[in-house]
């Protein structure tokens, strides 16, 4: 191609550009007006639903180059910076800063927003309930490990509702500054994530190292960066934030190992058309009841995707997801009939059936 020709096609991308910026600068207008009256009626600033048509309407919309997730990746970071100039909020994670769960914060809430890493899973949700963050995004489960303990218990004694959910695809990396895998002496990382990579570090005779145990992949980072012939697996968040080089990529065992995470607020949600809905189950003491209560869920045509059993000081208790909303009237009359047994968690978008 002719520098003449490279140049009017920049000369085009350029013109666009301009016009993309002054279109999203007249969009961010008009969400600050959103965001006055959002602020007078005590309307809630994330609206996943509301996203969610938008990104419908637009795909439905589409003839061009562009995918669903192009589409996705490039307005939820637009409805990112929109919500900070509507209302800025903060969200409170699971940390520290550089885990998978300020990851997955981040895909919802964008690079602008104001986060607080907290040490526990119940102090995420104090925070919530304090009002001092206006979110919370914590783990549910992973594919390999199962439920999260902590985040029931904390559903089952809050009153905060699941208004997302969010699922990510886990990739461990080794990073060191080693240059070479025979120089590294000692590995530091969280437990799960030395067995969730077990074959790999087997295979490079990596597991005759010296494996330390800290309480999160970003410290085995920092840790690995200051200490020559050491290593971290960690995540890839964790060592771009330490600068620690990254020598292997994608290092876990399992291809499809995914964890799922809920975020928490105050206000529920109005339905999508592709919803999901979460609830806690204490069925009375009597002969047959779980059966009975799954029969009303077939009767009522509700397709059932998870039902875990779980103990709660002591008390059986299950944890159900099912698609639908909470005021779909299928799922009405469930409620209804069983609305001393039923904790309602929260309805949302429906990201997977399961993982």
């Amino acid at each position: 191609m002719s520098e003449k020709g490279l140049k009017e096609l920049r000369d085009k991308l350029d013109s666009i550009d301009n016009e993309l910026l002054k279109l999203i600068n007249e969009r961010m207008e008009i969400v600050h007006q959103v965001g006055v009256l959002k602020a007078h009626s005590g309307g809630a600033i994330y609206r996943p639903e509301r996203e969610k048509a938008i990104i419908d309407r637009l795909d439905t919309l589409n003839n061009g180059k562009l995918n669903r997730k192009a589409i996705e990746a490039l307005f939820l970071e637009i409805f990112a910076i929109s919500r900070n100039i509507e209302l800025p909020e903060n969200i409170a994670f699971l940390g520290p800063e550089g885990s998978f769960t300020h990851q997955a914060a981040e895909t919802r809430f964008g690079a602008m927003s104001s986060y607080i890493s907290i040490g526990s899973i119940k102090g995420v949700f104090r925070e919530v309930s304090t009002k001092k963050a206006r979110f919370g995004v914590i783990p549910i489960e992973n594919s390999s490990n199962g439920i999260v303990s902590d985040t029931i218990n904390c559903l089952s004694t809050y009153n905060l509702k699941i208004i997302a959910e969010v699922v990510l695809d886990i990739h461990h990396t080794l990073a060191t500054t080693c240059d070479k895998v025979t120089d590294i002496k000692r590995i530091y990382s969280k437990d799960i994530a030395f067995e969730q990579c077990h074959s790999f570090l087997e295979n490079f005779g990596l597991d005759e190292v010296e494996h330390i145990p800290v309480e999160s992949t970003t410290k085995a980072a920092k840790l690995a960066l200051n200490e020559p012939n050491s290593a971290a697996i960690c995540s890839h968040v964790g060592a771009k934030i330490y600068n620690l080089p990254i020598l292997f990529e994608n290092i876990e065992d399992k291809d499809n190992n995914k964890t799922r995470f809920f975020i928490v607020s105050d206000f529920e949600n109005a339905q999508s058309g592709n919803d999901k809905t979460s609830i806690l189950v204490k069925f009375p003491n009597t002969p047959g009841a779980l059966v009975d209560f799954l029969l009303d869920f077939k009767n009522e045509g509700i397709d059932l995707t998870k039902i875990k059993s779980h103990i709660v000081e002591g008390i059986s208790i299950f944890f159900i997801d099912f698609n639908g909303h909470k005021d779909d009237e299928n799922i009405k009359r469930i409620f209804n009939k069983h609305k001393d047994s039923i904790k309602f968690l929260g309805s949302y978008v429906k990201e997977v059936d399961d993982i």
